[in-house]
Parts: structure tokens; C-alpha cells; sequence
């Protein structure tokens, strides 16, 4: 059966130091994907993160990059199967040089924090309660 896959393209400054900045958080990199221009993390079976150098990154846009410290395009939302595997891993994302961003969010249902990554992309590592979710 097919699987739909996502891939998050993202600007990075230093290529070198995002990978170690990921494989820190307990991802891996794909090296059939990886080169000096790009690095292909992979969150799950369905989810990679291409990390490109800027240059590399403007051959796919016509759009200016935007400087993702100050601006804001997109927020990058990932689920976790505990609201301790969430504390767990933006912990490990600020250990490893990220920063936090926002307060934790706390319904009772759902958890989440969020941390930027090294170019300042904001993650969000969210749990919902199943059984809230099924009804």
C-alpha cells in the first residue's frame, strides 16, 4: 500500500552544524540523499527534513529567502506518543543548540512546546490523548 510522504525543505547557514544539530535529537541522515548542498533527515517513515544550503535552497524558488530568526513562513508541527516524549525531545533540541520558543501549551488533552532550530525555524512537538481524539 502507498504511503504519502512529506518533504520539508529548509534554508540552512551551516549545513554541518544542522546535521550534527539532528542527528543530536536522534534522527538519522540518509546519505543517498546527502551531499555538500543538502542533507536528508529522516523523521520517521514518512517524514524527511532536506536541509539545503542556501544557495542550493534559491535554485528551487524565485522567491527571496526570508531570515527565519525574524520572520515567519511556516510552523513545523510533530506529534509525540507522550507528553514525556515531548518534554524529552525539545529538551534534547535545546541541549543540542536550539531555543525554546513560546511557553508550553497545556490543555489537558494536548501538550506541546516548540524550539527553534539553529536557523530559527520554529518546531512544534505536540501529544493529544487518544481517546480525545476518537470522540
Amino acid at each position: 500500500m502507498y504511503q504519502q510522504m512529506i518533504f520539508v525543505n529548509l534554508p540552512v547557514s551551516d549545513l554541518d552544524a544542522s546535521k550534527k544539530f539532528f542527528t543530536e535529537l536522534g534522527y538519522s541522515l540518509n546519505p543517498q540523499f546527502s551531499d555538500e548542498n543538502a542533507a536528508s533527515v529522516v523523521i520517521s517513515d514518512t517524514i524527511v527534513a532536506m536541509l539545503l544550503v542556501k544557495p542550493f535552497y534559491s535554485t528551487f524558488t524565485k522567491k527571496e529567502i526570508v531570515d527565519a530568526t525574524t520572520s515567519s513562513e511556516v510552523l513545523i508541527a510533530l506529534s509525540a506518543e507522550s507528553r514525556e516524549k515531548v518534554d524529552e525531545l525539545v529538551d534534547k533540541a535545546i541541549a543540542a543548540g536550539g531555543t525554546p520558543s513560546g511557553e508550553p501549551q497545556d490543555h489537558g488533552f494536548m501538550y506541546g512546546r516548540n524550539f527553534d532550530d539553529l536557523d530559527g525555524h520554529t518546531w512544534e512537538v505536540i501529544w493529544m490523548d487518544p481517546a480525545a481524539v476518537e470522540g
